[in-house]
């Protein structure tokens, strides 16, 4: 039984906040902000809820997937910024769908919080436990930012990408191959919201990339070596949408060619565990993902926590 890529959605609400639009609210200018990161804008939730940005991604996977929600037994929401303590966000998402079938949780690894559930997703479908299954990351990030704050406010930004992957036996090379996790809770204190002593979201920048770029490159040739390939075999990287220097950084340090290594972080900046469907369906939506591409994704956020998935479309 293999894990295979059926559709992907996404959803991005409709402000955007340019650099220069942020420039009258905090001391920073797109001159200062776009030689730094990459990014351009962002989009930011108005009246949007998690769960409105989800469920509209999801129902773009669904009708490209040609599913009915009462198909779907099994939805997996990575996010840091459910809308209630709880119940989880995923169930709302499952009422809002109708998806009265599905098995629904959350999942809080923050940027790797999609690849994480990805990973979960590939258990459930493998093990026979489910057969139709929704992966979805989707982020408010800008209700944990201090907007006074250059540092972090200008990194992130709302949004939602959905996966619909369905099991299925095949003898054909295709789905998800493999993933690898990790977590190091030594380094909590780099990257963290919602404490005492930090509200609002804290990074220590320097150590945060250093750590990413390390980690994504190492846990991606991981990946590679584990199942018998190299870089050279793979037609996309997708980090995590986080700063295009780290992106490009990761590249090279692989030995990709650019336009292999896909970086959307221009248009709708860091939005935490939505970062890499969104990047994908970008691909997908523009005619750019084929049957038979193997791709990386890859991923390091708060926790620490990194990891990478690779997959046959």
């Amino acid at each position: 039984m293999k894990s295979v890529f059926v559709a992907s959605g996404s959803f991005l609400p409709p402000k955007v906040v340019t650099n220069d639009d942020l420039s009258k609210i905090v001391d920073s200018s797109d001159e200062w902000i776009f030689p730094r990161t990459g990014i351009k804008q962002r989009h930011i939730v108005e009246d949007e809820t998690t769960a409105d940005l989800a469920t509209i991604a999801c129902e773009r996977a669904l009708e490209k997937a040609g599913w009915t929600a009462d198909s779907v037994d099994l939805i997996i929401l990575a996010t840091s910024t459910p809308d209630m303590d709880f119940p989880a966000t995923a169930a709302v998402v499952q009422k809002q769908l109708g998806a009265s079938k599905a098995i629904s949780f959350d999942m809080q690894a923050v940027c790797s919080g999609f690849v994480y559930a990805l990973s979960t997703a590939d258990l459930y479908l493998k093990a026979g436990k489910a057969k139709r299954a929704l992966v979805i990351g989707a982020e408010r990030m800008s209700s944990l930012l201090d907007w006074t704050d250059r540092g972090t406010c200008v990194l992130f930004g709302d949004g939602a990408g959905a996966f619909a992957l369905e099991a299925k036996e095949t003898t054909e090379e295709e789905g998800l191959i493999d993933s690898i996790l990790y977590t190091d809770g030594t380094q909590a204190d780099i990257l963290c919201a919602g404490s005492k002593e930090h509200p609002k979201t804290f990074m220590n920048g320097r150590e945060v990339f250093r750590h990413a770029v390390a980690k994504m490159e190492e846990v991606s040739r991981e990946v590679l070596d584990k199942n018998g390939y190299t870089a050279d075999d793979i037609t996309y990287l997708i980090p995590h949408q986080a700063n295009d220097r780290i992106i490009q950084h990761i590249g090279k340090s692989m030995g990709l060619p650019a336009d292999k290594v896909i970086s959307s972080v221009r248009n709708h900046a860091n939005t935490s565990a939505a970062s890499i469907p969104l990047a994908f369906d970008e691909m997908a939506q523009a005619g750019k993902i084929k049957k038979g591409d193997l791709i990386v994704f890859t991923a390091l956020g708060a926790g620490i926590t990194w990891g990478a998935s690779l997959l046959r479309i």
